[in-house]
């Protein structure tokens, strides 16, 4: 069997990563790897490069960055040569990129099986680029594997039926395998006490980008830092934004740390109390550190942490009242798999035939 993967962003060279240790288990599966270029600076030092042993692409597309159309074009376009060269028997894509939409595109055009790793993610607004990616990746896949039961439902209630497998989240597989790796050094050295601190990130452009809003926001974490100790790993945007905007005095009262690796977030978040993000990543691994979450957000892909009422979702001038919101719910177990999802996808593969 003949697989190609095609990636054009970190959290996709992660994935298949994942993906690539459970094919490395199979002789008789040969994987090829795409990068688009779309957004990733190939750097062999990043933490993940290493401890999952993520390897060079075997074909690099150079697309780079530009507007969605010209993007997903130029994808399209390159990435159909190599389809045609290598003649696989399935393509795999990841997420909701403009990458996983061209290389969907291209696949079914070319009728040759599409595998949807992340499928039946949904979330509001429907005009966002990242849902339109998802919607039409969805419609042209044959293979659609779900992170969770919820994703499951979202694509039966779009007349999606077949080809749908509730596998879990490759995520979560990685966590598992990185956990006894995770690090402590800086909780110690911050002289932190366990759950007696809210690790917090903010980074997207609907909070930091408006002066009003990430105004409101810092307040809100100001009020929170005289009752917990607030940890702060401030990402550049963000700085920058603090930084224009003249809004430095409200760090005052918390711990700011400079942008920090998986391994040394994931140490914070399993002392923490609680976080506050509005990182898609983080609200999933904090769940996985069986640590509540609360979501500076108007919406979220990933809807059944919020149903299951262990996330919170929230948006400035509430964060307060929702961060000390009594929340008396055990934790919900099992949401997002049992951490063998690589496994069940490439089980799946080989019982189905495809070479």
């Amino acid at each position: 069997m003949k697989i190609i993967s095609l990636v054009g962003a970190r959290p996709q060279f992660i994935k298949e990563a994942v993906i690539h240790r459970e094919i490395k288990k199979h002789e008789n599966i040969n994987e090829i790897l795409v990068h688009s270029g779309q957004h990733y600076d190939f750097n062999m030092s990043d933490i993940f490069f290493k401890e999952l042993e993520i390897r060079r692409p075997d074909y690099f597309l150079s697309v780079g960055s530009g507007l969605h159309g010209e993007m997903t074009g130029k994808i399209m376009i390159e990435f159909e040569k190599v389809v045609l060269k290598e003649k696989p028997d399935v393509i795999l894509v990841y997420g909701d990129t403009n990458t996983t939409l061209a290389g969907a595109i291209v696949a079914a055009k070319l009728k040759i099986p599409v595998a949807h790793i992340e499928a039946g993610i949904r979330q509001n607004p429907k005009d966002m680029p990242e849902e339109i990616n998802r919607v039409l990746t969805d419609h042209v896949s044959n293979y659609l594997f779900c992170p969770s039961m919820l994703a499951v439902e979202n694509l039966e209630k779009e007349g999606i039926t077949s080809g749908v497998y509730f596998v879990g989240d490759v995520m979560y597989d990685l966590y598992l395998m990185l956990q006894n790796k995770f690090k402590y050094d800086l909780y110690k050295k911050l002289n932190l006490e366990e759950n007696e601190y809210i690790l917090v990130t903010l980074h997207r452009d609907f909070n930091v980008d408006n002066k009003e809003k990430l105004e409101k926001i810092l307040l809100e974490l100001n009020k929170i830092s005289k009752e917990k100790k607030i940890v702060f790993p401030i990402h550049p945007r963000t700085r920058k934004r603090i930084s224009e905007f003249s809004l430095e005095k409200y760090l005052e009262n918390f711990t700011v740390i400079k942008p920090i690796d998986y391994l040394n977030l994931m140490g914070l978040v399993k002392k923490s109390w609680k976080v506050i993000t509005d990182s898609g990543g983080l609200q999933k691994e904090s769940y996985f550190a069986k640590k509540q979450a609360v979501v500076v957000m108007p919406d979220t892909g990933w809807r059944e942490l919020i149903e299951a009422n262990w996330n919170i979702l929230a948006t400035e001038g509430i964060l307060y009242e929702k961060t000390f919101e009594k929340n008396n719910k055990s934790y919900p177990e099992g949401l997002y798999g049992d951490g063998n999802a690589g496994k069940k996808i490439i089980d799946i593969f080989l019982k189905r035939k495809l070479y």
